[in-house]
């Protein structure tokens, strides 16, 4: 089964390795993604998160550097892999026998509030991000907990309304993961084209910020967009701990219940690989598709797994990028 994951901090990982001194690349690593890992598990894309932590480092510069990282090692292993700036690289990369990379960021502030700055990383490559990270930023909120409440009804800022425009009009993918409930409403009600949340889970089942409710569930799948399962224990769990292992069986309660939701189109893959600091008991990129077969003994159709494993994204990538 081919795979498409939405989400991964590998490239953020490698970066951080090379300031302290390590030779760390893209090839083969001890990280949870590597060519090798990929290509073992089947992947036909990945697409590489520039995440930068607002409070601990400058934003723009930091996302820069992992961006400038992310070529580099394509280009590095050109003959494994492609970069994709548009559909039709996706098709190119599969006759060519290559995996095809995406680049996206994670943390809108790297932009500064600036359009100009949107438009710069869009040359650079990049063609999916989301608004925020944990943290207020320019362009918005996420749910956050003030003085012990969770507060999830501030939403984007005049900022964040002129970017998802001009993002829907330059063909960069809005990612709503991490974005407040407000904030997904207020993307929801100003913009036509499909969005994802590259990696959330549902709400109901476990009950964290980060997630999604069966509402935002069904409104993602109305239109159009993509929800990526991401493999944290504390997404899959409620009752988790800091040493516990993310599982299988979690996961498939995850899918089960989406796909009751919104269907079965509305569920790929965000595994949040090298972002994670929890066990998984999909160790690497290697391993993926013990999920499927495990997805296959719950009831999932061959039809289903394609739809989640690589097709629901690949349809949304035709119609956006």
């Amino acid at each position: 089964m081919k795979v498409i994951d939405m989400h991964c901090d590998t490239m953020k990982e490698i970066l951080d390795a090379r300031m302290i001194g390590k030779n760390t690349n893209l090839k083969k690593n001890n990280l949870s993604v590597d060519i090798e890992k990929m290509n073992q598990g089947n992947y036909m894309l990945q697409v590489f998160a520039a995440f930068t932590n607002m409070k601990e480092e400058d934003s723009t510069v930091n996302c820069l550097k992992t961006i400038d990282i992310f070529h580099n090692e394509i280009e590095a292993n050109k003959e494994h892999i492609g970069i994709v700036l548009s559909y039709n690289d996706i098709l190119k990369n599969i006759e060519q026998n290559r995996m095809s990379a995406l680049l996206s960021i994670e943390e809108g502030a790297c932009c500064k509030g600036d359009l100009g700055l949107l438009r710069n990383f869009y040359k650079l490559g990049v063609r999916m991000m989301t608004l925020t990270w944990n943290y207020e930023n320019e362009l918005g909120f996420p749910n956050e907990i003030i003085e012990s409440k969770l507060v999830l009804d501030r939403g984007l800022k005049k900022a964040g309304f002129e970017f998802i425009e001009e993002m829907e009009n330059l063909g960069i993918i809005i990612d709503v993961s991490h974005l407040s409930d407000a904030g997904f409403y207020d993307i929801l009600n100003n913009t036509k084209k499909p969005f994802v949340a590259s990696h959330s889970n549902a709400r109901s089942i476990c009950n964290h910020r980060r997630n999604m409710t069966d509402d935002m569930i069904k409104k993602l799948a109305d239109r159009g967009g993509v929800m990526g399962l991401n493999f944290y224990s504390c997404f899959l769990n409620n009752n988790y701990t800091s040493n516990d292992m993310s599982k299988l069986d979690d996961m498939i309660v995850h899918l089960k219940h989406i796909r009751n939701i919104g269907g079965i189109e509305v569920i790929g893959l965000g595994s949040d690989f090298d972002g994670i600091n929890c066990r998984v008991e999909i160790e690497n990129a290697s391993k993926m598709q013990i999920l499927g077969e495990k997805m296959k003994k719950e009831g999932f159709t061959e039809n289903e797994i394609e739809h989640i494993f690589y097709k629901n994204v690949l349809n949304l990538f035709k119609e956006i990028l």
